[in-house]
């Protein structure tokens, strides 16, 4: 039985406890050398980086707020940037219109969990969740 959707929340899935809940996942967006990243690979959800030490840089915001262009202020989606290296660190940069929040810096074999938050007309937070 689903629960009613009224001005209190959204309600996702039928509400049942043991039901998984699926979303679609294209194939990770793959870099294995310092790159900016276009505002669909971005929203990929899962970037994968494997190279030597180097910066993977998000978009800017003006071309992220192209593609997602029904974002509202505090309207947000989830990313992950997996370091699948060996040996070497990989740092999340800032692209125009972006302010980081945490550690921008993934050791090897590590992976970080960020979310992407409208702030403002032309703003962006990236906030690290793990």
């Amino acid at each position: 039985m689903a629960i009613p959707n009224g001005a209190g929340g959204y309600q996702f899935g039928d509400g049942n406890l043991n039901e998984v809940n699926m979303v679609t996942q294209t194939a990770p967006v793959a870099k294995t050398a310092a790159a900016t990243l276009t505002a669909a690979e971005l929203t990929n959800g899962i970037v994968t980086y494997t190279g030597a030490v180097a910066n993977v840089t998000l978009p800017t915001v003006a071309d992220t707020e192209a593609l997602v262009s029904s974002a509202k202020v505090n309207s947000s989606f989830d990313f992950s940037l997996v370091n699948i290296g060996g040996t070497n660190t990989v740092s999340l940069a800032v692209g125009t219109g972006w302010t980081l929040v945490g550690t921008v810096t993934v050791a090897a074999n590590v992976s970080s969990t960020w979310r992407a938050r409208k702030t403002g007309d032309g703003a962006w937070t990236a906030y690290r969740l793990a």
